[in-house]
């Protein structure tokens, strides 16, 4: 059996990681679940990663929870949706939490708290024109999960949030852009390249200021403005003492791109 889960790290800096269950729509198991994580940590330990590319194999990016495997589970389903259920949260919040920044490509379906909440939990996402996204909880008698009952409503706000969880539309990837669930979209076989792209664009720029950015936006989520002023000011302190910083300046003054080294 192949991994469910695919990882390569280049040594420009782009790690990729693609799930790897395409005969199940790249439906969520716990064994891919837990592969999911075991490659967000590798990235996280891996100090050539400055930027994770995430994907899907086949047709679809993800296609939410694996049905079969939930409905071939019985009477155990609760014990497994548990332990399945845990590890998507470990999954999600080690993709929060991860330095490097995630941009995620959505192809075919990103449905359920597995497809939709990967898509919350990313920094940047481009969708193929394919993409066709929607939460599907409610409509199977579940409730959203993967984070994005707060992930999707600090993206979209209150409102709209309601009315994806609640009546469950499937959205276009046309309309994902305009409510602000997805940065851009491109055709289907301009996907590859407009990620790699982004990612090479980011590989090269500060990683410690993209970790910092990273780091504020997130945690500043529900936060005050007066709550993070004092923060970001003690960010900026701390990264204006870098080499990258200080490279940053002299390539501006020199009309120069800059060379970053992550220090």
């Amino acid at each position: 059996m192949s991994d469910p889960v695919l990882l390569d790290i280049t040594d420009d800096g782009i790690a990729r990681i693609r799930l790897n269950r395409p005969e199940a729509a790249n439906g969520l198991d716990a064994s891919l679940l837990r592969a999911l994580n075991d490659a967000v940590l590798a990235c996280h330990g891996d100090p050539r990663t400055r930027v994770v590319v995430l994907s899907g194999e086949g047709p679809n990016f993800c296609a939410g929870g694996d049905v079969k495997t939930f409905a071939s589970k019985g009477e155990g389903l609760p014990d497994y949706l548990r332990e399945a259920t845990a590890w998507l949260q470990i999954a999600t919040a080690s993709l929060l939490r991860l330095k490097a920044p995630v941009v995620t490509g959505v192809h075919g379906f990103a449905a359920g708290g597995g497809g939709l909440g990967l898509v919350c939990a990313s920094d940047l996402v481009v969708a193929a024109r394919s993409a066709r996204i929607f939460s599907g909880a409610a409509r199977v008698g579940m409730a959203p999960d993967g984070g994005t009952s707060v992930t999707l409503t600090q993206i979209v706000g209150a409102r709209k949030a309601m009315e994806l969880l609640l009546l469950n539309p499937t959205l276009t990837a046309d309309e994902a852009l305009a409510i602000g669930l997805v940065n851009e979209v491109v055709d289907d076989d301009q996907l590859d390249k407009r990620l790699l792209a982004l990612a090479g664009e980011l590989a090269a720029m500060a990683p410690l200021a993209l970790a910092a950015t990273k780091r504020l936006v997130w945690a500043g989520l529900g936060a005050t403005i007066e709550e993070r002023l004092g923060e970001e000011a003690r960010v900026v302190s701390e990264l204006s003492g870098t080499a990258d910083a200080r490279e940053g300046l002299a390539a501006v003054i020199e009309r120069r791109a800059p060379a970053f080294e992550g220090r």
